[in-house]
């Protein structure tokens, strides 16, 4: 290997470097900004266009934000914790994928509860003039599950409410449904023709496909 070729392998290795960093940086400022309440911050994160997919919401970055500040003013927010973390980088796009858990207390049928949900946030991602952002956030919701915060209490859930959302989240749906959001029957688990539809999509985006952020569904299991 001549110095030239050596020497450009170590700038391609650095730049690769670089950018994981920075996409990293952009996950977890999310996640602290989004917890804290500070949504001027939170609101940079996406290009102009891009959006969040969530449970119990949809629309732009911005429409997040608002959505979000509303749910902060009723007292109504839940906390994020972040684990590993993978970045897929081919030019100025990106996937990424970080583990984490929402936290939420609220009161379901009449005790008070700390409900969580263990899953992934898989990001669409792209360098715009320099800077990272996010185009698409979809979370991954694989396991979920309520716990009453005084020892002894039990909450009697409705069965049949329960059951109509998917295993990966339905006790968080159930306490969304509660609390007067409408939540979508649709999103991504572990398994099955909704995450496999995103696992796909992801893939195009990196090869350079063209991909409308604003269409995105995942496909409704039968």
């Amino acid at each position: 290997m001549n110095s030239n070729t050596e020497s450009s392998r170590m700038t391609t290795e650095r730049d690769a470097a670089a950018n994981r960093q920075q996409i990293r940086e952009l996950l977890e400022n999310w996640v602290v900004w989004r917890d804290s309440g500070n949504w001027e911050r939170l609101r940079t994160l996406w290009h102009p266009g891009g959006r969040m997919v969530a449970t119990w919401t949809e629309g732009t970055g911005d429409e997040f934000v608002a959505m979000s500040q509303a749910a902060w003013a009723k007292g109504i927010s839940g906390l994020h914790r972040l684990g590993g973390i993978s970045i897929d980088v081919k030019g100025d796009r990106a996937v990424s994928q970080a583990k984490m858990t929402i936290s939420q207390r609220t009161e379901v049928e009449g005790v008070v509860c700390d409900v969580t949900c263990t899953g992934r946030f898989y990001d669409f991602l792209e360098r715009r003039n320099g800077r990272w952002g996010i185009v698409l956030r979809q979370p991954i919701y694989e396991k979920d599950r309520i716990d009453p915060v005084a020892p002894g209490a039990v909450p009697v859930l409705d069965k049949a409410l329960l059951e109509q959302f998917p295993p990966g989240y339905r006790h968080l749906a159930y306490s969304q449904t509660r609390i007067g959001y409408t939540v979508k029957g649709n999103m991504p688990g572990l398994r099955g023709p909704e995450v496999d539809a995103l696992y796909k999509q992801g893939a195009v985006w990196l090869d350079g496909g063209p991909f409308d952020a604003a269409a995105w569904t995942a496909p409704k299991s039968e």
